[in-house]
């Protein structure tokens, strides 16, 4: 009966723990909260701050402890800015790495679960192809686009439907595919077809929890696979070449910026790009997030397959003569919410910010992330 007692105080406490860590301080003594004995407290304690090896889709109660309240409690880091809740007592550095793999093999290794640490991050939402998020993720993430694009460049809206797939193999290392999906167009120019298709790897080089800063590179090849009238599928193929990092700023703001390369395999068919992307949000709390994004585009080499004037923005690459040395820069505002830490559902509304528009008139975008 006593040890029946002791788990089940165990239990009790952990749980209660975590559902008043927003109006207790949720750090002190979980024993003062059910009257227990020296010796019961160090029992409980024992049996909440191990991390026991599990399966796949079993969480021990401290982690789902260290979970709820990393995630759901606004300036959980003990209102010292930049000390982060994996530093916290109840939050070691080991709730922070991915738990070894233990499903059965798949593809170029195990796909991993997305690590616990970072919880309170979210994804950037615009430049969706190249804006890559630093984080090791296991993950799908739907995406829905609205551009419109300007007059000058035929107008009318393309709509696109897609479907990003992230996958950990490592604690550090990912399988990205960011590009796919198929398009709805008004436009005279682009017809109703697929897009090209992209492949690749990125690797997570700096990770530090006490500052919570992550440093990542990588790298995808765009497969010439698109429907030639939906103006993909041009040339041999793009490589991406990219570092991408981000980090938390006083508590409840994040950073993520990232710089990327666009090289062709044939640069008479397309085009040679570099581009800087750059997010700040800040959580409200209840996973509520409002967020805001620039993105400077800069073309460093023509092609010589088209004379439209216009290159294609993020999403197409049309080989256009003369439109090296040009810049665009747009801007976008948007709101996200994660009902939990596997979740995020966000809306982004994106403008050029420069007289040049290329053919982005404005953009609508709209995601909805799984995560395992």
């Amino acid at each position: 009966m006593t040890r029946l007692r002791l788990v089940g105080n165990a239990t009790l406490a952990v749980m209660f723990a975590a559902a008043s860590f927003a109006t207790a301080d949720g750090r002190e003594n979980i024993a003062s909260y059910f009257d227990l004995s020296d010796a019961e407290s160090v029992q409980v304690a024992q049996n909440t701050t191990a991390s026991p090896a599990r399966l796949v889709g079993q969480t021990s109660l401290v982690e789902e402890f260290n979970q709820q309240v990393c995630f759901n409690t606004p300036g959980c880091c003990d209102d010292a800015c930049g000390t982060g809740c994996c530093d916290d007592i109840a939050c070691g550095n080991a709730c922070c790495d991915a738990p070894g793999c233990v499903i059965p093999e798949l593809l170029l290794g195990c796909f991993c679960p997305t690590p616990h640490c970072f919880d309170d991050w979210i994804s950037p939402m615009t430049n969706p192809v190249f804006f890559e998020d630093p984080r090791t993720l296991t993950e799908l993430r739907a995406i829905f686009l609205q551009h419109k694009v300007p007059l000058a460049a035929g107008g009318g809206d393309v709509q696109l439907y897609a479907l990003q797939i992230r996958a950990a193999l490592t604690d550090r290392l990912s399988l990205i595919a960011t590009k796919d999906g198929y398009a709805v167009s008004s436009n005279p120019l682009i017809r109703d077809g697929w897009a090209d298709v992209s492949l690749g790897l990125k690797y997570n080089l700096i990770r530090d929890y006490k500052t919570e800063s992550l440093l990542t590179t990588g790298f995808t090849y765009e497969m010439p696979v698109g429907s030639p009238r939906t103006l993909q599928g041009n040339g041999d193929g793009e490589f991406h070449l990219f570092v991408t990092g981000g980090t938390e700023l006083c508590c409840d703001w994040h950073y993520l910026s990232a710089f990327g390369l666009r090289l062709p395999v044939d640069d008479d068919a397309e085009e040679s790009s570099l581009y800087w992307s750059n997010h700040i949000d800040y959580h409200f709390g209840h996973g509520f997030y409002a967020l805001t994004e620039f993105n400077w585009f800069h073309w460093t080499e023509s092609g010589s397959a088209t004379n439209l004037g216009v290159s294609g923005g993020d999403l197409f690459n049309l080989g256009a003569q003369g439109v090296a040395g040009n810049d665009i820069v747009t801007g976008a505002f948007g709101v996200k919410y994660k009902p939990n830490r596997l979740t995020e559902i966000g809306v982004a509304w994106e403008n050029p910010l420069t007289e040049r528009r290329d053919v982005l008139e404005n953009r609508l975008t709209v995601d909805l992330i799984l995560r395992y």
